[in-house]
């Protein structure tokens, strides 16, 4: 979602009309008609928190809809005829591709990822490749690394297809594009965990679930990319395609879909990473795989053994993500020398040569003598942190004090802040900030939301989620634009950052979880601090990104007038940077969402603790509506932090 502000239309009405007059003083009056409601409300409502009367307790129906589908999972038509077959066409794809992985033994594999990325991008991504898939091996994962991407196989290429027809459906119609925005809205809020539940009731434990959960959670990126790129091709060249008597077919055959092309493959690279970041939340419903092994290892607090299963998802999702983009960048570029078939015959050839000798060699799996052990040292490391930082530290205190301080000081006052204020004035106050930010549509829908949790009966544990994810973004926010700013202003320390931001931005967000509760213990404070660090790759980045693409002009004439490097931040940068640092702001109150709400698994309670509840104990009440309570949250969080493109109307 990109920030963009339109100039009002200039017409013949002078510019002192009431329209207008209105558009320049836009904040104020706002924040006047809200004292005034606000002095209204506590005279005619008074305080309190959300009235049982305006709550629909949803229990009763949909622990019926529960135990329907459980009675008649086994013997209803629509089971046996459509989600079975679903269900066992799943399984035999991820069998088929997961037999293939293994036929190719891991000399076939590696040489094929190694040739791929040498065809898309050249020979120093073409080792990268490979050094990952040995690595993967060399840690001890290679039947779990296979295992995963032969899942992740299946689930992309359905996410792909899924996202690419409604993209497709939304890029040609402007009613379909206006219909499924709330939707793809509303499947990108959702927590993973929110998708597990109603797939497990329908498929049962196993593969089929956590692949359709997968596809849900990463479909909508391909489906925005794909209408955005078909909506957004060039006026000038679909008018001369029309000129020259080409049917709708033939328009969108051959000049809007290879038009389209680079947003295209970025949505198949964002879709790959949002299918990667479930492997490990898939786990929990028997995806098995990599994700099996970070989700056992977080169980018992193992981080060396975590630490060996993140690391190969995280290198699965450098090379996929470094290949995808390869090939999105040399669109429009000269082509390689030779035919395009020549160069997937030397893919083929290679990759079957080398499973051959690797099957001659009578190795075509990863000999065990040939793998390092890492969960050792990496534990004795961990313990030796816990047994020096956890307490007793002199002066700074330790890690358990600074969260008990943080939850003592910031989550605690907070959260009985927001509790504390009158339900009417907590709507009033997100009306406030949305219509200051946005439009009277994104007011409407984040009201409209917010008030939503009410209804649903949860408003004092959403209000508990806000505050934490309040303070995770406060801090999130602080540091991130700090090291962003640092990164704009250094060409090195923008080096020194890129592959740490890599390896933090594709690190499962269980992950993040296992260390922060060897050192700080289970509670909330835990689940902020492992908020923050899943948040920060995506702020500093996008600071960054806005604080470089500033006009180079423009710094140059504030320098030649003989501005200092801080009157050239804060009077120039920070000014123009603005967009992206709402965005930054935007995406980091997203982000911090999502692992607030996995928090509930360490003690973050709240929303979070209800939808991992509803899911271990087949609840579909607690765990739907404590999702349900976290997708509007999100819908409300997004609408008041993301400006959204306003007109003026002079005349109206």
């Amino acid at each position: 979602m990109t920030a963009t502000v339109t100039t009002p239309r200039t017409t013949g009405l002078d510019a002192t009309t009431p329209v207008s007059s209105f558009a320049r003083h836009r904040t104020g009056v706002v924040l006047a008609g809200a004292l005034a409601l606000l002095i209204l409300g506590a005279v005619l409502i008074g305080g309190g928190t959300w009235p049982e009367s305006l709550t629909v307790d949803l229990t009763g129906p949909l622990g019926g809809v529960s135990d329907w589908i459980i009675d008649h999972r086994d013997t209803h038509p629509l089971f046996l005829y459509f989600f079975g077959h679903i269900s066992n066409a799943v399984v035999l794809s991820v069998r088929g591709v997961y037999l293939v992985l293994l036929a190719a033994g891991w000399a076939g594999v590696t040489a094929a990822a190694g040739l791929i990325a040498w065809r898309v991008a050249g020979v120093r991504l073409a080792l990268t490749a490979v050094a990952a898939f040995i690595l993967c091996a060399l840690l001890g994962m290679w039947v779990p690394t296979m295992q995963t991407l032969a899942l992740m196989a299946v689930a992309v290429l359905a996410s792909v297809i899924v996202g690419a027809l409604l993209g497709l459906a939304a890029g040609l119609s402007d009613r379909v594009f206006r219909s499924l925005r709330p939707v793809l809205d509303t499947m990108q809020v959702m927590p993973a965990f929110a998708y597990l539940l109603p797939v497990v009731l329908v498929f049962g434990i196993g593969v089929p679930a956590a692949v359709l959960a997968t596809v849900v959670y990463a479909a909508p990126p391909m489906a925005r990319l794909t209408a955005l790129g078909l909506r957004d091709a060039d006026a000038g060249v679909m008018e001369a395609a029309a000129s020259l008597g080409a049917t709708g077919r033939q328009r969108l055959l051959t000049a809007r879909l290879p038009l389209a092309r680079k947003e295209l493959l970025l949505g198949l690279n964002q879709t790959i990473m949002m299918a990667l970041s479930m492997a490990v939340i898939a786990s929990v419903i028997g995806a098995g795989g990599l994700g099996d092994r970070v989700y056992q290892a977080l169980a018992s607090v193992d981080v060396g053994a975590a630490l060996a299963a993140g690391i190969p998802i995280v290198l699965l999702a450098v090379v996929l993500d470094r290949v995808t983009a390869a090939a999105g960048n040399s669109i429009g570029t000269a082509p390689q020398a030779g035919p395009a078939w020549a160069g997937r015959a030397v893919v083929v050839a290679g990759t079957v040569a080398a499973a051959v000798v690797g099957r001659l060699a009578a190795k075509p799996t990863w000999p065990d003598a040939w793998t390092v052990g890492i969960a050792e040292p990496v534990n004795e490391a961990v313990g030796w942190m816990t047994d020096h930082l956890y307490s007793g530290v002199p002066v700074i205190g330790g890690t358990a004090d600074w969260a008990a301080h943080f939850t003592t000081w910031i989550l605690d006052p907070v959260r009985d802040g927001l509790q504390w204020l009158p339900w009417w004035a907590l709507l009033l106050l997100v009306a406030v900030l949305a219509m200051v930010i946005g439009t009277w549509r994104t007011t409407l829908t984040a009201v409209l939301a917010m008030a939503a949790i009410g209804v649903l009966g949860v408003w004092d544990p959403a209000l508990d989620t806000l505050s934490q994810v309040l303070a995770g973004v406060a801090v999130t926010l602080v540091i991130g634009f700090a090291v962003g700013i640092a990164a704009s202003r250094s060409e090195r320390v923008e080096r020194l950052l890129r592959p740490v931001l890599d390896v933090f931005q594709t690190m499962p967000q269980f992950v993040y979880l296992i260390p922060v509760v060897a050192l700080f213990g289970v509670g909330r404070a835990p689940a902020v601090a492992a908020a923050v660090i899943y948040a920060l790759p995506a702020v500093v980045r996008i600071t960054t990104q806005g604080m470089n693409s500033v006009d180079p002009v423009v710094m140059e004439s504030s320098r030649s007038l003989g501005a200092t490097g801080m009157q050239q931040l804060r009077k120039v940068q920070l000014p123009l940077a603005r967009p992206a640092l709402l965005l930054a702001v935007n995406q980091g109150v997203v982000l911090v969402l999502a692992v607030v709400v996995i928090g509930g698994l360490v003690g973050g309670g709240a929303l979070g603790y209800d939808a991992v509840f509803g899911l271990a104990q087949g609840d579909l009440a607690t765990g739907l509506v404590a999702g349900a309570a976290i997708v509007c949250l999100g819908l409300m969080l997004d609408r008041v932090t993301q400006p959204t493109q306003r007109r003026t109307e002079k005349g109206a």
